[in-house]
């Protein structure tokens, strides 16, 4: 069992990682809710492998709880699903007091945050996220949205959780490609801020990537603890926390353009951090061994690194509805080094271009 800190002041909470813990859901989040209604959003998939389990620890402690499923997919990230929560919300007699759980991954912490940021204009939620990627991204710092068909999540809200508690045992009931998925924001981290864990990673790729509990745990401490450090300096990302977004406006720009149902989210992100390292290589401010090194790891995890047949122009005009954009700027996460990032807004449009022709399939 390990356990992270996030200091935020009134809104500091603590993330727990480690196995076994949906079956101690109730006892560990009494200390966090003030009235006993509770609502689970959770994914269809997961509430119907976990959903007895979660149930049952919730009522051995008398909570008065309902479950709301929501089916899996990005495209459930959406202002219908928004509005049906808080429908079943207002129909479960919630109020101010009451708390809001996501179980399931990114989609569900994304949506259910959201909609726990604006219900009664703001009531408690509490995070158990379910995939690798969620736990190490979604899960922590806050960010809440729904997307819109022009760009991913453009509406949403800073809200942040008053717990957030990682049971790896989920993991075992994750697709491999899932797993991949969720391995390429622990990559990212270790690119943009932590050599030593991108190094760890490396040499211990086929232990995770078979969930051996020891390196996964430490490796999901160690990415939640880089996340916390740059939420509690930048919570609102007005600079710091920018540099998380390495590789994501190519990966939104993708997933726009394959309609959110191609690309699992990770995958996108792997491709779309290929493309930035490729610029940064282009640019001259990194090393091609360095490129290697990172795509090398993202395709011994398995993940993809290459754009399929999408025109170059389409694919830079779709960057251009990134919710990043600084005064119609492209504001761009490029690598110096592994562990060294740098933000550009003064980058040439042909140069992006080239670097997506660069990472496009022939």
């Amino acid at each position: 069992m390990r356990e992270v800190h996030l200091n935020l002041d009134q809104d500091s909470y603590s993330i727990t990682i480690g196995q076994g813990i949906l079956g101690n859901l109730g006892q560990r989040i009494v200390p966090k809710t003030k009235s006993d209604k509770v609502t689970v959003v959770a994914d269809e998939f997961v509430s119907e492998r976990y959903g007895d389990i979660v149930l049952k620890s919730l009522r051995d402690f008398e909570f008065d709880v309902q479950v709301i499923q929501v089916p899996s997919g990005e495209e459930n990230k959406s202002l219908a699903w928004f509005s049906k929560i808080h429908d079943t919300l207002i129909n479960h007699h919630m109020d101010r007091s009451s708390t809001l759980i996501a179980l399931g991954g990114g989609v569900i912490g994304d949506l259910s945050g959201f909609v726990a940021a604006t219900f009664m204009r703001g009531i408690s939620w509490i995070q158990v996220p379910t995939t690798l990627l969620a736990q190490v991204d979604a899960s922590v710092g806050g960010k809440t949205a729904i997307n819109h068909p022009k760009g991913k999540n453009m509406m949403g809200a800073f809200h942040q959780p008053s717990l957030v508690l990682i049971d790896v045992d989920t993991l075992h009931s994750l697709a491999e490609r899932d797993v991949g998925s969720g391995l390429v924001e622990i990559i990212k981290h270790g690119v943009i801020m932590d050599e030593p864990l991108f190094s760890l990673i490396e040499k211990n790729l086929t232990k995770i990537l078979r969930l051996v509990p020891e390196i996964v745990i430490e490796i999901i401490a160690k990415s939640c603890a880089n996340k916390a450090y740059v939420v509690e300096n930048d919570e609102k990302e007005r600079g710091l926390r920018s540099t998380l977004n390495y590789g994501h406006t190519f990966a939104h720009a993708l997933e726009v353009l394959t309609d959110y149902n191609t690309f699992r989210h990770g995958e996108a992100v792997a491709v779309g951090m290929n493309c930035a390292a490729q610029l940064s290589v282009n640019l001259g401010i990194l090393d091609p061994s360095e490129l290697n090194r990172q795509n090398t790891l993202l395709q011994n995890a398995g993940l993809p690194i290459q754009i399929p047949r999408i025109q170059p122009e389409n694919f830079l005009e779709a960057m251009y509805f990134d919710k990043k954009i600084n005064h119609g700027k492209l504001k761009l996460i490029l690598i110096e080094r592994l562990g060294k990032v740098t933000m550009r807004t003064d980058i040439p449009d042909n140069e992006v271009l080239a670097a997506i022709e660069k990472c496009t399939a022939n």
